[in-house]
């Protein structure tokens, strides 16, 4: 067996090898995959296993050396589908708005638009939607999205 100082030492069982070869060689996965597969081979420090350097195998395969790494550390942490497959985001997408504060923001915008103004933007909308107090804060990006998605249209 080959030394090496990492933390997350690649050694795979030949089963594991058996299986990231051939999912490489068949190219009928995922490009993600495939490379994370050609990865985890090459990474491999078992009997079997070339036991590539990172930065090696992120030259040959350019990506970043922290890729790499991250990619060694799920096999070890978690095994070898979650090291082939793209991670759920852990932190789930909270809503600025909910429906609720969604109406409000298309009640708002078919209203007569401010003194001075012939019709409502965006960035005028956002700010009313503080203003009232109906959200503590709130993006243009969201008010866009929230007026297409509902076919409304200010003007």
């Amino acid at each position: 067996m080959k030394t090496t100082s990492k933390k997350y030492v690649v050694e795979l069982s030949e089963e594991e090898r058996h299986d990231l070869e051939g999912l490489a060689k068949k190219g009928k996965a995922a490009a993600r995959k495939i490379q994370h597969a050609r990865i985890l081979l090459k990474a491999d420090q078992g009997v079997q296993g070339p036991g590539w350097t990172d930065e090696r195998i992120a030259e040959a395969y350019e990506v970043s050396v922290r890729t790499v790494e991250r990619i060694r550390q799920r096999l070890v942490e978690h095994g070898l589908q979650d090291a082939l497959v793209r991670r759920q985001s852990e932190q789930p997408s909270r809503r600025k708005l909910d429906g609720a504060a969604e109406a409000q923001l298309i009640a708002l915008a078919c209203t007569p638009a401010p003194e001075g103004r012939r019709r409502w933007t965006i960035r005028l909308l956002a700010d009313r939607m503080v203003e009232l107090r109906i959200v503590e804060s709130l993006g243009r990006e969201t008010v866009r999205q929230t007026l297409k998605k509902t076919n409304s249209s200010p003007g």
